[in-house]
């Protein structure tokens, strides 16, 4: 038996001295592997040993939390603030800005980030007032009902 036998795959061979003796001839293994004894069996029918599930059984069984929500945000986070160093580093030479009355002197992604950070008020200030707009129609519905 050689450990390039496919059905041996990581494990290691049945020690052969044992089939040595004169006068027994050796058993036919049919191909069906030999079990090492210092391998754990795995568990029969699905079932696992000593009353513990298997971990991909636990984890089939594991929802959405806002943790992991948490963690996926951290994780984009953290990368999109990377690439937002990146990129004002990258464009440190400065620009002068006109609006209206002012004028500023900034680096191109200095001025770029307060832009973005503009813009994403604005969209939390319109989302904020919807949000409350809904949620006022809400409670005077639930005072008429009651």
């Amino acid at each position: 038996m050689s450990t390039s036998d496919p059905l041996h795959k990581g494990r290691r061979p049945a020690p052969q001295d044992q089939y040595d003796t004169p006068g027994e001839p050796e058993p036919a293994t049919g191909g069906t592997p030999v079990p090492d004894p210092e391998i754990p069996a795995s568990p029969v029918g699905g079932t696992s040993r000593r009353g513990k599930r298997s971990g991909e059984a636990i984890a089939g069984e594991v929802r959405h939390t806002r943790t992991s929500a948490a963690w996926a945000g951290m994780i984009i986070g953290s990368a999109l603030g990377i690439l937002l160093l990146i990129f004002i580093l990258q464009n440190l030479s400065s620009q002068q800005i006109w609006l209206l009355f002012w004028q500023v002197n900034l680096p191109v992604g200095i001025s770029l980030l307060i832009a973005a950070i503009a813009g994403a008020l604005v969209t939390a200030l319109i989302g904020g007032l919807r949000m409350f707009q809904l949620n006022r129609a809400l409670t005077k519905a639930s005072k008429a009902d009651h």
